[in-house]
């Protein structure tokens, strides 16, 4: 198997809207989240998101553009352009025929079709773009970056709800091994605060209603928790065969050693209350990488701020790696960023990526109160950012419909 690193990074969150914006987002202990400016929210049970701030997408594209495209696509493009340019890439250089895209999105153009719907009833006779459905559809994210920059290896998109993005990273670092690419543009993005988004998730009951105090609303671990906050943005990372990225003198960041997926089997949306798939993927995910439990040094939780998922991923954690559990570092960076749905597992990678880094774990911020269902003994990395050394990283992320994801990194030797 050939191996394969990571050799471009590109983040747009309510925290940061670049790579080093993020990065000090989320080692500062910020949050981003507010009151929503979308839209207006008084009628709404849940009146606040982790909303993009000061974002201008005519800063990245013409505005004829833009119009044409939703923004979960904007964020896409605009996550590609950071990460090509922060690797160096000169596309004269390589072969464009073994250089491909892998996007998710857990829903896609959700904006393009509620305002095409809303503006179809103000006809007699209903009118919709010629636009609705090339804007909508999950898969044109990978098609737009392809055709920017003339990509002609593998393309495609991966839907697993908020696992979606790290399926496709999991599935370009299995391409890469494989042998057939060498290179691959693959990330996520959402953009689902809009009212049927909010209107959606507040009616299963799995939006916080914390309305008095946003920022202090995603809270995971917390006893008060109540929900987890909707976030936009996307992360973007270029994977590439190690030799090939040497060989063109490329920084790397770090090295994807193994990774894992499972299904819990058990409910739509809730988790297996013990933790069974998030167990199983993390043994899968540290037998293909050929490394023990005692081996990773921080866990980037999916950790969501919910009353049963946060509870579930720590026995799960225990479960895995037994006595071991005690010497992570374990944080949920949704405690800043909100939970960004399909785009969720990029920017939680890049996230492990920083700590490596900065040889640093990003904080669980908003912690207030010790949940007797949770081990008070786990490192949770509670309120501030923590220095260690930092080997190995691994990332859970899991999905509405029982999808599980393990990714694991390591720092190039």
């Amino acid at each position: 198997m050939r191996r394969v690193v990571i050799t471009g990074l590109g983040a747009l969150t309510p925290i940061g809207n670049t790579l080093t914006e993020y990065a000090n987002g989320l080692f500062e202990g910020k949050s981003g989240a507010g009151r929503i400016t979308k839209f207006d929210p008084e009628n709404f049970k849940t009146q606040f998101a982790c909303e993009l701030k000061a974002f201008n997408v005519e800063d990245h594209m013409h505005r004829r553009e833009a119009r044409r495209i939703d923004p979960f696509s904007q964020y896409a493009l605009v996550v590609a352009e950071e990460a090509m340019q922060d690797s160096g890439i000169d596309l004269e250089k390589v072969d464009l025929d073994r250089f491909g895209v892998i996007w998710g999105s857990g829903i896609g153009g959700f904006e393009t079709i509620e305002q095409d719907i809303e503006a179809s009833t103000t006809y007699d006779v209903p009118r919709y773009s010629p636009f609705l459905i090339p804007k909508l559809i999950a898969d044109i994210a990978p098609g737009h970056i392809s055709i920017k920059y003339g990509l002609r290896g593998i393309n495609y998109a991966t839907v697993s709800a908020c696992a979606s993005s790290s399926h496709a990273l999991i599935n370009a670092f299995d391409y890469i091994r494989w042998g057939r690419a060498d290179i691959i543009i693959s990330g996520g993005s959402e953009a689902a605060i809009t009212k049927a988004g909010v209107g959606g998730f507040s009616s299963m009951k799995a939006l916080s209603q914390r309305n008095d105090d946003p920022q202090a609303a995603s809270r995971p671990f917390d006893k008060e928790r109540d929900g987890f906050v909707l976030g936009e943005g996307a992360g973007s990372l270029i994977l590439e065969e190690y030799e090939h990225a040497k060989a063109r003198g490329a920084k790397m960041y770090a090295e994807v050693i193994g990774v894992g997926m499972s299904a819990d089997a058990h409910h739509i949306t809730a988790p297996h209350p013990e933790g069974l798939g998030a167990s199983n993927v993390m043994k899968y995910a540290l037998a293909d990488a050929k490394i023990n439990p005692s081996d990773v040094d921080y866990i980037n939780v999916h950790g969501t701020s919910t009353p049963l998922g946060d509870i579930a991923e720590t026995k799960a954690i225990k479960s895995v790696f037994g006595d071991n559990a005690y010497d992570l570092n374990i944080s949920s960076t949704k405690s800043m960023t909100g939970h960004l749905l399909g785009a969720a597992g990029a920017i939680e990678t890049i996230a492990g990526i920083l700590a490596l880094q900065k040889q640093a774990i990003p904080p669980t911020i908003n912690h207030h109160t010790d949940d007797p269902d949770i081990d008070s003994k786990l490192n949770l990395t509670f309120n501030q950012t923590q220095e260690r050394k930092v080997e190995t990283i691994l990332s859970n992320t899991f999905g509405f419909g029982g999808h599980n994801t393990t990714i694991i990194l390591t720092k190039v030797k």
